[in-house]
């Protein structure tokens, strides 16, 4: 087989699910090995361009190697690889053979760091900038179903039992906040924390560089020129490599994506279960849920969102190890894993995001089962307020609460025998409580409608407050609509 045939993969072979399944073709080509050599190319050409002015490089010699920036040649650069077993050096020496005017000036005092981790520096950039769009339109379709549903009112769960309830809208609320804070989170990350190691050579020293230049200028001049021509800030302080915290940072944030979109999946999974049978993902016509039971109709996505989550919740030990084992100036010990679990990383947040905003812009609220189960449970919750109303009519706030308790436990014994919940009945034939409290009262005060306290109105503000100023300030984010393949 030829070196060239080598180069072709399709499913005879393994290939990653990350490279046609998950993750949208945008987030792919930010990762994509031809992206990757077309940004070493570019910084080579700045750096030649710049050292021009010093006299290290002619005109001419830069040129040339500006000429043949997008001439990747992958396969040669293999070639070459395969031999040498040195992947920066493959390609230059690749680059050359294409310059062979400029050639043997390119990578002048560079070392690889100086190339590969810019260039990793401007893939985060450029990722994160895709993530905090997803973020931005999960965060506006989450939105809509707070104002939609900022009134309607639910029971509460705790312990995944009937507690007291709340409205849907500011369940959907919760998980808006989570986004939103996501939103800070990356937005933190990118004005602070993701910078390039600059050109600052072997141990990050600039020794290099000073011998190169020598009297014609200061390494941190030319540093400033490359940097500035590719936009990127850099780290004033680096060994070999800039910091791996950074690494460890990405991946933390990513993390905190990955736990609010499981957040919201988990629990759209339970209530999709016909025990619950509230709200569930959009199913469509054609959806088959199983081999066998053709009646299923599964949370898919949903499931996928949580799958690829907690994928990624384990990938922050793997950068902090990678960051913590760095000895002295460096080793080359974190290389293969941050091949793999940076992009995979960033491309299971991206297939995440996607479904989490295509849920959240068709989720089906089953309103006739919410006041089903309201109708079921919501007399429970609705005890407290009695105890309370007692107790300003002079009762003993312990013995009230025990009386509830005994009459709820007998309820509850009803409700498993599939029977309806007798406990308003129970409450209403108490004479001591009939006497303090007339029955129109007290329909009034077990009535889980009016003891949702100020729920509905705090998940307007919220919105008006928190989310609207976010979202204008990226509103030409917003509509940005990407479809997985399954």
């Amino acid at each position: 087989m030829s070196k060239k045939n080598k180069e072709i993969y399709d499913h005879h072979t393994f290939i990653s699910p990350f490279t046609w399944r998950y993750g949208s073709e945008e987030m792919r080509n930010v990762f994509s090995e031809i992206t990757t050599r077309s940004y070493w190319r570019q910084i080579w050409s700045l750096l030649a361009e710049a050292q021009v002015e010093y006299g290290l490089v002619t005109e001419e010699e830069s040129k040339d190697i500006k000429s043949k920036v997008n001439n990747i040649d992958l396969i040669r650069s293999h070639e070459i690889e395969e031999e040498i077993k040195h992947d920066i050096m493959a390609e230059i020496k690749a680059y050359a053979e294409q310059t062979s005017i400029g050639g043997k000036k390119i990578h002048l005092g560079a070392t690889s760091a100086d190339i590969e981790d810019n260039v990793e520096i401007i893939k985060f950039l450029k990722a994160t900038d895709i993530i905090l769009t997803r973020l931005v339109n999960c965060l506006n379709s989450m939105r809509s179903n707070i104002l939609k549903y900022s009134d309607l009112t639910c029971m509460g769960w705790t312990h995944i039992q009937p507690a007291e309830p709340t409205t849907l809208g500011y369940r959907f609320a919760s998980y808006a906040q989570d986004l939103l804070l996501d939103i800070i989170n990356i937005e933190t990350l990118r004005e602070k924390f993701i910078k390039g190691k600059g050109l600052k050579g072997a141990v990050g020293t600039s020794a290099s560089y000073k011998n190169l230049l020598k009297e014609k200028g200061e390494p941190r001049d030319l540093e400033n020129k490359v940097m500035n021509k590719l936009g990127l800030d850099v780290f004033q302080i680096t060994s070999q490599t800039y910091p791996r915290k950074v690494d460890l940072l990405i991946l933390s944030a990513l993390s905190s994506i990955a736990q609010s979109a499981h957040k919201f999946s988990l629990d759209l999974r339970i209530f999709q279960s016909p025990l619950f049978g509230e709200l569930s993902e959009p199913i469509s016509k054609s959806q088959v849920g199983s081999s066998t039971m053709a009646f299923k109709q599964n949370p898919v996505k949903s499931e996928r969102i949580c799958s690829l989550a907690r994928y990624v919740s384990a990938l922050p030990v793997v950068s902090f190890m990678n960051a913590s084992l760095s000895i002295f100036e460096r080793t080359l010990d974190d290389s293969a894993n941050r091949r793999i679990i940076l992009p995979e990383s960033f491309l299971s947040i991206d297939e995440c995001l996607i479904l989490y905003q295509q849920i959240s812009e068709n989720i089906v609220v089953n309103i006739n089962v919410i006041k089903k189960n309201l109708s079921k449970f919501g007399i429970f919750a609705g005890t407290e307020a009695l105890m309370f109303e007692l107790v300003k009519k002079g009762e003993n706030r312990q013995k009230i609460h025990e009386l509830i308790r005994e009459y709820s436990f007998k309820a509850w014994d009803e409700i498993k025998k599939g029977n309806a919940n007798p406990l308003k009945d129970l409450i209403k034939n108490d004479k001591k409580i009939s006497k303090l409290i007339n029955k129109s009262e007290l329909d009034k005060i077990l009535n889980p409608v009016n003891y949702t306290g100020d729920a509905s109105i705090r998940a307007q503000r919220f919105v008006k407050d928190s989310l609207d100023p976010v979202l204008l300030k990226y509103s030409s984010r917003l509509d940005n609509k990407t479809n997985t393949r399954f």
